[in-house]
Protein backbone atom coordinates (compact mmCIF):
# COMPACT_ATOMS: atom_id res chain seq x y z
CA UNK A 1 0.00 0.00 0.00
CA UNK A 2 1.63 3.42 -1.31
CA UNK A 3 2.10 5.86 1.90
CA UNK A 4 0.70 9.48 1.42
CA UNK A 5 2.55 12.57 3.41
CA UNK A 6 1.53 15.88 3.02
CA UNK A 7 3.94 18.79 3.12
CA UNK A 8 2.86 21.84 4.41
CA UNK A 9 5.64 23.99 4.04
CA UNK A 10 5.52 28.13 2.30
CA UNK A 11 8.63 27.65 0.77
CA UNK A 12 8.48 26.59 -2.57
CA UNK A 13 12.17 25.50 -2.87
CA UNK A 14 12.28 23.33 0.34
CA UNK A 15 8.55 21.95 0.00
CA UNK A 16 10.79 20.32 -3.63
CA UNK A 17 13.18 19.31 -1.79
CA UNK A 18 11.74 17.19 0.71
CA UNK A 19 9.01 16.31 -1.79
CA UNK A 20 12.04 14.64 -3.64
CA UNK A 21 13.46 13.05 -1.12
CA UNK A 22 10.45 10.99 0.23
CA UNK A 23 9.69 10.00 -2.99
CA UNK A 24 13.02 8.43 -3.22
CA UNK A 25 12.11 6.20 -0.05
CA UNK A 26 8.88 5.12 -1.89
CA UNK A 27 6.38 8.13 -0.55
CA UNK A 28 3.70 9.72 -2.33
CA UNK A 29 3.62 13.14 -1.85
CA UNK A 30 1.67 16.47 -2.35
CA UNK A 31 2.68 19.56 -0.98
CA UNK A 32 0.74 22.89 0.13
CA UNK A 33 2.31 26.44 0.76
CA UNK A 34 -0.14 27.55 3.16
CA UNK A 35 -3.07 26.48 5.70
CA UNK A 36 -5.87 26.67 3.56
CA UNK A 37 -4.77 24.48 1.41
CA UNK A 38 -3.65 21.91 3.55
CA UNK A 39 -7.07 21.72 5.44
CA UNK A 40 -8.59 21.08 1.56
CA UNK A 41 -6.52 18.00 0.80
CA UNK A 42 -7.01 16.97 4.69
CA UNK A 43 -10.54 16.88 3.81
CA UNK A 44 -10.42 14.99 0.53
CA UNK A 45 -7.42 12.91 0.95
CA UNK A 46 -6.21 10.23 3.56
CA UNK A 47 -2.41 11.11 4.86
CA UNK A 48 -0.12 8.48 7.06
CA UNK A 49 2.04 11.35 7.76
CA UNK A 50 2.12 15.00 7.94
CA UNK A 51 5.15 17.64 7.56
CA UNK A 52 4.20 21.00 8.94
CA UNK A 53 5.81 24.44 8.86
CA UNK A 54 5.64 26.53 12.18
CA UNK A 55 6.03 29.66 9.81
CA UNK A 56 2.60 29.66 7.71
CA UNK A 57 1.38 32.64 5.92
CA UNK A 58 -2.29 32.61 6.86
CA UNK A 59 -2.39 30.27 10.28
CA UNK A 60 0.10 29.33 12.56
CA UNK A 61 1.24 26.11 12.77
CA UNK A 62 0.85 25.48 16.33
CA UNK A 63 -2.93 26.28 15.79
CA UNK A 64 -2.86 24.08 12.45
CA UNK A 65 -1.07 21.23 14.56
CA UNK A 66 -3.67 21.79 17.33
CA UNK A 67 -7.14 21.59 14.56
CA UNK A 68 -5.63 18.33 13.07
CA UNK A 69 -5.38 16.72 16.34
CA UNK A 70 -9.03 18.16 17.58
CA UNK A 71 -10.51 15.95 14.75
CA UNK A 72 -7.32 12.89 14.20
CA UNK A 73 -5.97 12.11 17.12
CA UNK A 74 -3.45 9.20 15.06
CA UNK A 75 -1.89 10.81 12.10
CA UNK A 76 2.00 11.54 12.71
CA UNK A 77 2.47 14.83 12.31
CA UNK A 78 6.29 16.23 12.29
CA UNK A 79 6.91 20.08 12.43
CA UNK A 80 9.95 21.74 10.43
CA UNK A 81 10.77 24.85 12.33
CA UNK A 82 13.53 27.13 12.07
CA UNK A 83 13.18 28.83 15.84
CA UNK A 84 15.91 28.02 17.48
CA UNK A 85 14.25 28.24 20.80
CA UNK A 86 13.58 24.87 22.97
CA UNK A 87 10.48 26.88 24.34
CA UNK A 88 9.21 26.64 20.44
CA UNK A 89 9.98 23.29 20.05
CA UNK A 90 8.10 22.13 23.28
CA UNK A 91 5.37 24.08 22.44
CA UNK A 92 4.88 22.08 19.26
CA UNK A 93 5.56 18.50 21.12
CA UNK A 94 2.66 19.80 23.39
CA UNK A 95 0.16 21.15 20.42
CA UNK A 96 0.17 17.42 19.38
CA UNK A 97 3.29 16.64 17.18
CA UNK A 98 4.88 13.20 17.08
CA UNK A 99 8.34 14.85 16.46
CA UNK A 100 10.16 17.88 15.39
CA UNK A 101 12.88 18.82 12.34
CA UNK A 102 15.06 22.02 12.98
CA UNK A 103 15.70 24.36 9.80
CA UNK A 104 18.18 23.34 8.22
CA UNK A 105 18.59 19.85 8.32
CA UNK A 106 20.04 16.87 6.35
CA UNK A 107 17.77 14.70 3.88
CA UNK A 108 19.47 12.00 4.93
CA UNK A 109 18.10 12.79 8.69
CA UNK A 110 14.92 13.93 7.23
CA UNK A 111 14.73 10.25 5.33
CA UNK A 112 15.58 8.66 8.36
CA UNK A 113 13.25 10.65 10.65
CA UNK A 114 10.33 9.99 8.27
CA UNK A 115 10.99 6.51 8.17
CA UNK A 116 10.81 6.14 11.98
CA UNK A 117 7.38 7.96 12.39
CA UNK A 118 6.14 5.82 9.42
CA UNK A 119 7.27 2.48 11.65
CA UNK A 120 5.60 3.28 14.57
CA UNK A 121 2.56 4.52 12.84
CA UNK A 122 1.75 1.13 11.25
CA UNK A 123 -0.09 -1.51 13.19
CA UNK A 124 2.62 -4.11 13.41
CA UNK A 125 2.22 -8.18 13.83
CA UNK A 126 1.15 -9.46 17.25
CA UNK A 127 4.01 -11.96 17.54
CA UNK A 128 3.25 -15.51 18.42
CA UNK A 129 5.11 -15.13 21.81
CA UNK A 130 3.35 -12.26 23.19
CA UNK A 131 0.15 -11.66 24.51
CA UNK A 132 -2.14 -9.24 22.38
CA UNK A 133 -3.45 -7.38 25.58
CA UNK A 134 -1.26 -5.78 28.51
CA UNK A 135 -2.84 -5.28 31.72
CA UNK A 136 -1.72 -2.74 34.23
CA UNK A 137 -3.80 -2.37 37.10
CA UNK A 138 -7.13 -0.91 35.37
CA UNK A 139 -4.96 0.11 32.13
CA UNK A 140 -5.46 -2.34 29.00
CA UNK A 141 -3.33 -1.86 25.90
CA UNK A 142 -4.41 -3.90 23.05
CA UNK A 143 -1.77 -4.22 20.67
CA UNK A 144 -3.57 -5.61 18.54
CA UNK A 145 -6.06 -3.16 17.78
CA UNK A 146 -3.01 -0.35 18.97
CA UNK A 147 -6.06 0.51 21.49
CA UNK A 148 -6.11 1.51 25.20
CA UNK A 149 -8.78 1.46 27.93
CA UNK A 150 -8.84 2.58 31.73
CA UNK A 151 -12.03 0.89 33.52
CA UNK A 152 -13.67 0.56 29.75
CA UNK A 153 -13.28 3.98 28.83
CA UNK A 154 -11.13 3.99 25.47
CA UNK A 155 -8.43 6.36 25.44
CA UNK A 156 -6.96 8.32 22.50
CA UNK A 157 -3.54 8.20 22.09
CA UNK A 158 -1.03 9.38 18.67
CA UNK A 159 0.91 6.44 17.03
CA UNK A 160 4.00 7.73 19.28
CA UNK A 161 2.01 8.32 22.51
CA UNK A 162 1.02 4.31 22.26
CA UNK A 163 4.23 2.89 21.35
CA UNK A 164 5.76 4.71 24.22
CA UNK A 165 3.06 3.29 26.31
CA UNK A 166 3.27 -0.23 24.96
CA UNK A 167 7.11 -0.32 25.25
CA UNK A 168 6.98 0.58 29.35
CA UNK A 169 4.51 -1.72 29.73
CA UNK A 170 6.37 -4.51 28.04
CA UNK A 171 8.81 -4.34 31.03
CA UNK A 172 6.70 -2.88 34.09
CA UNK A 173 8.69 -1.31 36.84
CA UNK A 174 11.54 -1.04 34.76
CA UNK A 175 13.10 2.22 34.67
CA UNK A 176 14.20 3.80 31.71
CA UNK A 177 16.37 6.58 31.46
CA UNK A 178 15.22 9.62 28.70
CA UNK A 179 18.43 8.20 26.31
CA UNK A 180 17.06 4.65 26.23
CA UNK A 181 13.66 6.27 25.81
CA UNK A 182 14.71 8.08 23.07
CA UNK A 183 17.21 5.15 21.14
CA UNK A 184 14.28 2.66 21.50
CA UNK A 185 10.99 4.44 20.67
CA UNK A 186 12.40 7.66 18.20
CA UNK A 187 15.32 5.67 17.00
CA UNK A 188 17.42 8.57 18.07
CA UNK A 189 21.06 8.39 19.54
CA UNK A 190 21.03 11.77 20.45
CA UNK A 191 20.61 13.82 23.98
CA UNK A 192 19.75 16.92 22.49
CA UNK A 193 16.21 15.50 21.65
CA UNK A 194 15.55 14.41 25.31
CA UNK A 195 12.72 17.18 26.11
CA UNK A 196 10.90 15.21 23.17
CA UNK A 197 10.51 12.52 25.73
CA UNK A 198 9.44 15.06 28.67
CA UNK A 199 6.45 16.53 26.12
CA UNK A 200 5.27 12.78 25.12
CA UNK A 201 5.22 11.49 28.72
CA UNK A 202 3.12 15.47 30.02
CA UNK A 203 0.88 14.60 27.27
CA UNK A 204 0.39 10.60 28.02
CA UNK A 205 0.02 11.37 31.68
CA UNK A 206 -2.37 13.64 31.14
CA UNK A 207 -4.74 11.46 28.97
CA UNK A 208 -4.11 8.27 31.03
CA UNK A 209 -3.75 9.75 34.73
CA UNK A 210 -6.77 10.07 36.82
CA UNK A 211 -4.64 12.60 38.41
CA UNK A 212 -1.72 13.97 36.05
CA UNK A 213 -0.22 15.82 38.70
CA UNK A 214 0.14 12.80 41.25
CA UNK A 215 0.79 10.00 38.69
CA UNK A 216 0.00 6.61 39.32
CA UNK A 217 1.00 4.46 36.30
CA UNK A 218 3.92 6.54 34.78
CA UNK A 219 6.66 7.21 37.48
CA UNK A 220 9.40 9.64 37.17
CA UNK A 221 12.70 8.49 39.16
CA UNK A 222 14.51 11.44 39.65
CA UNK A 223 17.78 11.96 37.82
CA UNK A 224 16.94 8.34 36.24
CA UNK A 225 14.45 8.36 34.22
CA UNK A 226 10.24 6.74 34.33
CA UNK A 227 8.90 3.62 34.72
CA UNK A 228 5.44 2.08 34.43
CA UNK A 229 4.46 1.02 37.58
CA UNK A 230 3.12 -2.18 38.60
CA UNK A 231 1.13 -1.97 41.69
CA UNK A 232 -2.55 -1.72 41.69
CA UNK A 233 -4.08 1.76 41.58
CA UNK A 234 -6.27 2.68 43.92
Amino acid sequence: MDTHVLVVEDQQDIANLIRINLEMIGNKVICCHNAKDAFQQLSAHTFQLILLDLNLPDMDGLDICKKIRSTDAIVPIMMLTARTEELDRVQGLEAGADDYLAKPFSVLELQARVKALLRRSNVQAVKNEEPEKIKIADLIIDQATHSVRRNDTLITLTSTEFSLLLFLAKSPGRVYSREQLLAEVWDYHNDCYEHTVNSHMNRLRNKIEPNPAQPTYIKTVWGVGYKLEVNDVT
